[in-house]
């Protein structure tokens, strides 16, 4: 059976050009009209991704040339594009930004890939005519890229509007379906390199209406509709696979915790479905607001910014306690980046040190600029209980902390930072016992590793806490 799924890819000539509001405004408008809208981000990011899938009310699912392979690419978006109307595809950086000069990994090679229409949004400020020779350049650059239209964003008026439309049909013979004109007031305020996640924002519902009120007004919903139903056939989906028996009972499963609050709320989907895939019971906990963990086989803390909520995480010491405890009683634990930043010593914010979880002689101080930001390759080069030494783990990292080891005792690096920051530069991935904790981020969608890994250390620990019991 051929896979002719509707579908298009949202992109730009650079970030910051208004893609990420205007993919919300458009989700939101179709889904007014009751269409079921799939949204991915090409890419590592989280906070778009999130935002996306808020304003889809579905999880929206990275597909990253970087962390996957084409086939996983394939499968995830075959996948999770079932039973949707429409799947919209939000690129990253510029179309044709990739990490090295072929444009690999880019956004142009993934619609490619996808073989989806693009339309390209344009920040035309203090522009007219040259926009369609920025356009034409584009199309001639990779004529296998299907630009299907742009859009035009800060449009100062309607004779710059009407200039750069008629150049861009004549020259370029692909339409202007939108032109969004210049807002002061646009309820979406950034910080560090994006958008503020949405999870703090007391106003989120009202800043995707404002996104969908500025796309109906200024969009052609029904041409860009139109654009997505041309996209090609794919060809032959493949067969579902069957997920294997696990063997267990629903008693027997073991019980994997994710710490998902305020603070902690950056998961990549796949890696919450992989879990689950494999046979475990996820348990959603919250370090602000519960005074104690749960009966646990493993515990998973991802990424966020703890740094905005170290006062509430301070505060909950009966939690915190109770973490360390278990901890030195063996209890498995993954962290990553807020996770390892959690479970170190303290953070220091503003020159004010707030006290984590202290199981890892770590603390951490927080700066305006990144400290760590990008894709990230690690050799695994020492013993640990998730991954065999010699393997290649590809991740991304993303972090304004500063961290400071304050002993060596007790704790050991496990990775070889090859690309990307690390903890000291040269190295990732504190181990302590069942703990390792790390600033890179595991996509599952691409690492399969990871899950049987945290798998594997849960039902040991299981099968040790009941042999100690009995």
């Amino acid at each position: 059976m051929s896979f002719v799924q509707p579908r298009i890819v949202i992109a730009a000539l650079r970030g910051g050009s208004g893609k990420t509001i205007l993919s919300l405004g458009l989700i939101a408008a179709w889904r007014e009209k009751e269409y079921r809208i799939a949204p991915f981000k090409k890419g590592p990011d989280f906070i778009d991704a999130g935002w996306l899938g808020f304003a889809a009310a579905r999880p929206c699912h990275n597909l990253d040339p970087f962390l996957m392979e084409q086939d996983q690419i394939l499968e995830s978006f075959y996948s999770k594009s079932n039973e949707a109307d429409l799947s919209l595809i939000e690129g990253n950086r510029g179309l044709y930004d990739g990490v090295d000069i072929h444009g690999s990994c880019s956004t142009a090679e993934l619609a490619k890939l996808l073989g989806a229409p693009t339309l390209v949004v344009l920040d035309v400020t203090m522009a007219t005519r040259t926009v369609a020779a920025i356009v034409k350049g584009c199309q001639v650059f990779d004529p296998g890229v299907n630009i299907a239209g742009v859009i035009l964003n800060r449009v100062a008026g309607a004779r710059q509007e009407t200039l750069i439309r008629n150049a861009i049909q004549e020259y370029c013979g692909i339409p202007v379906v939108g032109s969004i004109p210049r807002m002061r007031d646009n309820p979406f305020p950034e910080r560090h390199m994006g958008l503020v996640p949405y999870q703090e924002r007391d106003h989120a519902e009202k800043a995707i209406l404002w996104a969908k009120e500025a796309v109906k007004e200024n969009l052609d919903l029904r041409q860009i509709w139109g654009i997505g139903q041309q996209a090609e056939d794919m060809g032959k989906k493949p067969l579902d696979q069957e997920v294997p028996p696990v063997g267990w009972t629903k008693d027997e499963s073991p019980r994997i915790g994710f710490i998902r609050d305020r603070a902690f709320w950056f998961y990549y989907p796949e890696n919450l479905e992989q879990l689950e895939h494999l046979g475990a019971s996820l348990i959603e906990i919250n370090a602000i607001s519960e005074k104690s963990l749960p009966e646990l086989d493993a515990l998973y803390i991802g990424g966020g910014f703890p740094e905005t909520q170290t006062k509430a995480l301070a505060d909950n010491c009966l939690f915190r306690d109770t973490l360390k405890e278990k901890i030195n009683r063996g209890l498995p634990v993954y962290g990553e980046c807020g996770g390892l930043m959690y479970l170190g010593e303290g953070l220091v914010v503003g020159g004010k040190t707030y006290p984590m979880v202290g199981a890892l002689p770590i603390k951490f101080v927080i700066h305006k600029r990144p400290q760590g930001h990008g894709y990230t390759v690690l050799e695994v080069d020492r013993p640990n209980p998730y991954y065999q030494v010699g393997k290649t783990l590809k991740g991304h990292e993303f972090h304004y902390s500063k961290a400071i080891l304050t002993s060596e005792q007790g704790v050991r690096f496990v990775f070889k930072v090859k690309r990307g920051n690390g903890v000291e530069g040269m190295r990732d991935g504190l181990c302590r016992k069942n703990l390792l904790a790390t600033y890179t981020h595991i996509h599952a969608g691409g690492n399969d590793l990871w899950a049987k890994g945290l798998l594997r250390v849960a039902r040991d620990f299981r099968e040790k806490e009941k042999n100690r019991k009995s």
